[in-house]
């Protein structure tokens, strides 16, 4: 049971999408923190202006383009991001330990 709670939809989507993610992170690895925070705040930039552009005038290929080139940049900008992330039973154990210890 305590397995089957540690699993997450986050880790499935990591296990289908490794294809995308290890592209990405092989080149972001190379680089300095300055470097990876001027990448990140030119992924900003460059999804404000796709965002700012009016779509209605775009063809269904360029449109296709488009939401690639964002999915592209979000897989890079999460590799950046380096968070932390718990798991449900994670989260279960630790208050259980901490019940354990303070109590």
């Amino acid at each position: 049971m305590l397995f089957m709670l540690s699993l997450n939809g986050r880790a499935a989507t990591a296990v289908v999408n490794t294809d995308n993610t290890d592209k990405v992170a092989s080149t972001t690895t190379s680089l300095t923190p300055e470097q990876k925070q001027e990448r990140v705040a030119a992924i900003t930039i460059r999804v404000n202006e796709i965002r700012a552009m009016d779509k209605s005038n775009l063809t269904r290929a360029d449109k296709r383009a488009l939401r690639a080139e964002l999915r592209s940049l979000k897989a890079e900008s999460n590799s950046n991001g380096g968070g932390v992330y718990l798991s449900l039973g994670a989260i279960i154990i630790i208050i259980l330990l901490l019940i354990l210890i303070l109590h």
